[in-house]
């Protein structure tokens, strides 16, 4: 794999934590900050092998700064201030999917594990009541994680356990629900970071042992590959309506965060059921990032380090914000560490 630069996640990163939003590479402060680009930035910053431990820090200490005291999160952060104008369940989950990582990360140091786990104690309530499917499904992966390495100490294993079970119920009563021979979907439409659904249901496998999540997962992440890899490279749904039951896939636009979306959870599914083709198909998604797409276009940006938001209509958004960003580097960083290894049984399962 090519090399790959963190300097425009430095440059996107002050002391309050990564800038929402740039103007081709250079960060727009005044667009504020939000919990799920430093949820990932954070991640990435844990993954990286060169010295990250300050971003890290900057990163969990923000997220720890938008937690309200009853557990929830505000998202964004503008002019010194949160503010609730675009708040989600999704954020939630990602912050607490983050948390849980990082409370697991041997690179973590035991000032931010001590910050996580203080951070997950609170959210735990919180995610329990969830309606969103994907902040169901962030939140899955998070206690997936922290099972999977014996995590014990933010609530008994047995609790976290019961609310990994109920969690992975709810997505696939869902699967069953909408379901059919043709939609073998968990709702009636599909919009964003869509694999993240049979992702979260391999990991909840992996450590439960339960096949009808391994079976609901399969089905589902191979009806959205079979549409999205049908032309031999990754045509992503499109935000232009999203993909709607009976109806055609929008082309545009494709975001770089969907690519990362459907990477990891090609890797998560080769590292439980070992099948190749689900390597293949994570590289072959990967390259969607160096020009393996629609418009043919590089969307990473070796210049500046950055990536574009957006393949469009038109060709490409020339802006190069944090969500596209960390969106790439967290999916170079695990598929590297996968081909490094070079074996499936030498690497741990990618939790995210």
């Amino acid at each position: 794999m090519k090399e790959v630069s963190y300097k425009h996640l430095e440059k996107m990163t002050d002391n309050t934590g990564i800038i929402q939003f740039a103007k081709y590479d250079n960060p727009i402060k005044e667009s504020g900050y939000t919990v799920d680009d430093n949820a990932r930035a954070l991640i990435v910053a844990l993954n990286a092998d060169k010295g990250m431990k300050d971003l890290a820090k900057i990163y969990i200490e923000f997220i720890k700064s938008a937690q309200r005291p009853d557990g929830t999160f505000a998202n964004l952060k503008l002019d010194e201030n949160f503010v609730p104008d675009i708040d989600s369940e999704d954020s939630i989950g990602r912050a607490f999917m983050a948390c849980c990582y990082a409370l697991c990360n041997k690179n973590s140091s035991s000032e931010i594990k001590e910050t996580a786990q203080g951070i997950i104690k609170k959210t735990l309530p919180v995610i329990e009541n969830f309606k969103s499917l994907r902040a169901i499904a962030y939140s899955l992966i998070g206690l997936a994680s922290l099972l999977g390495n014996g995590f014990e100490d933010a609530q008994s294993t047995d609790g976290i356990y019961k609310i990994a079970g109920d969690m992975a119920e709810r997505l696939n009563n869902a699967y069953t629900a909408n379901h059919s021979d043709n939609w073998q979907w968990f709702e009636e439409y599909l919009t964003y970071c869509n694999a993240v659904l049979p992702h979260s249901l391999f990991l909840y496998y992996a450590v439960s042992g339960d096949k009808k999540s391994l079976r609901i997962a399969e089905e589902s992440l191979n009806f959205l590959t079979d549409a999205l890899f049908k032309n031999g490279y990754l045509s992503i749904v499109g935000n232009q309506g999203w993909w709607q039951k009976d109806g055609s896939i929008p082309t545009f636009d494709q975001q770089p965060v969907d690519a990362a979306s459907i990477t990891l959870a090609c890797i998560c599914a080769y590292f439980v059921k070992g099948k190749k083709e689900h390597l293949d198909m994570a590289k072959l998604s990967y390259r969607w990032y160096w020009g393996k797409n629609i418009n043919s276009l590089q969307v990473y940006n070796e210049t500046s380090g950055g990536c574009h938001d957006a393949l469009t209509s038109c060709g490409i958004n020339m802006n190069q914000g944090a969500e596209a960003l960390v969106s790439f580097l967290l999916t170079h960083q695990i598929l590297e560490n996968i081909l490094n290894n070079n074996a499936q049984d030498t690497a741990e399962i990618p939790a995210v």
